[in-house]
């Protein structure tokens, strides 16, 4: 799996909501998040984006009429799982618990966030015992 820039996972992010789409309804989906004007994706870049995103392989297009529609080639899970291990990787040297400890001590765990985590325990003993 080829590197993602964050303004290509934007854009694929966006794709992701629905599939097919056309360049304009992936630009209308990422103007839609945002209330600044001055960060309003631009026609040209997103087609760059999308362009980028062919090239490695991670969307695919169709001609119909006078429109491309893309569809993402990448599944959302797939992908977040290989970035997610990877972070952990780079990180903290492959061990999962110091990233869980980090944001606990920072109090950025919630109530469900940690009910969540205890599942997940729970369910890996029970397959793994």
């Amino acid at each position: 799996m080829t590197e993602i820039s964050k303004a290509e996972f934007e854009v694929l992010d966006a794709l992701w909501q629905q599939a097919p789409a056309s360049a304009n309804e992936i630009i209308d989906r990422l103007n839609e998040s945002t209330n600044d004007e001055s960060k309003l994706w631009h026609d040209k870049t997103v087609k760059t984006l999308l362009n980028r995103l062919v090239k490695k392989q991670a969307i695919s297009f169709e001609k119909q009429q006078r429109h491309y529609m893309y569809s993402p080639l990448l599944e959302r899970e797939a992908y977040t799982l290989k970035e997610s291990k990877s972070l952990v990787e780079r990180m903290f040297s492959g061990k999962v618990a110091p990233l869980v400890a980090g944001f606990a001590k920072q109090n950025d765990l919630n109530k469900d966030d940690i009910a969540a985590l205890k599942s997940l325990i729970s369910a890996w003993e029970e397959n793994n015992d």
